[in-house]
């Protein structure tokens, strides 16, 4: 890999992803990490419509395409001989998959992310196209967004981590800008518990149906790799009623410009920045 390939994918691990809060705050999904992963990484590349595309009346610009090795070098992701076909099904799985979205009215939807996915072995390369029931939610967004360097998930190893960061970063943005322009300014949410795993679609799943249980095995993990990978840190409490909890209080804190370069620099190390 020369020198100008190797700032290219540098810069790449850089690049903002952007999503509407209400995709953010109102959907449900049961995406693996490698899947929300892929979702991230496919909207970095998400670019304004081509002005002679604007003039000819096409609305946004869904479709995309991207080297495979690129793709997993960005990712940190080991060429292993196999990646063209782990992508492959990878694309093929959220192709398949959907999620439910609350719309305004309060009524739940069900979309996917993918229309169509192409891959070519000999090439390397994936052709995508997004599904265009998401473009209110991830084009031309002018205010109520998300947004956070990609660099920041990459290297999350539970799903739940990269949910709860896209949700208490969703709700921290939103409230600073109500409120202050004081980024540093602690932010609290709290919601309930039984919302709260409905988000994360485990409502379902006897292990976390005592809460020592979910404490242990998801927000306590997510907090850790969240304070110790991303630009904000996180604190949580239960609140109580007698002796069962029923709420989670959480406070959202950006980093300061060390805190972040701490983190950005613990990134680096652990996706590699030299290749061969």
């Amino acid at each position: 890999m020369d020198i100008d390939e190797r700032e290219a994918l540098l810069k790449a691990r850089n690049y903002i992803v952007a999503k509407s809060n209400q995709i953010v705050q109102k959907s449900r999904y049961d995406f693996s990490m490698a899947e929300q992963r892929m979702i991230a990484y496919i909207c970095s590349k998400i670019k304004p419509i081509e002005v002679i595309d604007k003039a000819k009346g096409v609305p946004f610009q869904l479709d995309y395409e991207f080297r495979i090795i690129d793709y997993c070098r960005i990712c940190g992701i080991e060429d292993n001989g196999r990646v063209y076909e782990e992508c492959k099904s990878l694309l093929k799985g959220l192709r398949d998959k959907s999620m439910w979205l609350t719309l305004e009215d309060g009524s739940e939807t069900v979309v996917g992310w993918l229309d169509r996915v192409t891959t070519n072995k000999r090439s390397g390369i994936a052709k995508i196209r997004i599904d265009d029931r998401l473009a209110p939610y991830l084009f031309d967004l002018k205010s109520k967004f998300l947004s956070y360097g990609l660099k920041n998930i990459l290297n999350m190893k539970s799903q739940y981590s990269i949910r709860l960061y896209e949700l208490l970063k969703s709700y921290h943005d939103m409230r600073i800008s109500q409120t202050t322009k004081n980024q540093m300014q602690k932010i609290s949410w709290t919601i309930e518990l039984d919302e709260l795993k409905k988000k994360l679609m485990v409502e379902n799943v006897k292990t976390y149906d005592n809460f020592a249980g979910f404490k242990r095995r998801v927000l306590e993990v997510s907090q850790k790799e969240i304070n110790e990978l991303t630009d904000i840190s996180i604190y949580f409490e239960p609140v109580t009623k007698g002796r069962k909890t029923e709420k989670v209080k959480f406070i959202i804190i950006m980093k300061s410009p060390m805190e972040r370069y701490i983190a950005n620099n613990k990134n680096d190390e652990l996706l590699g920045v030299d290749f061969d």
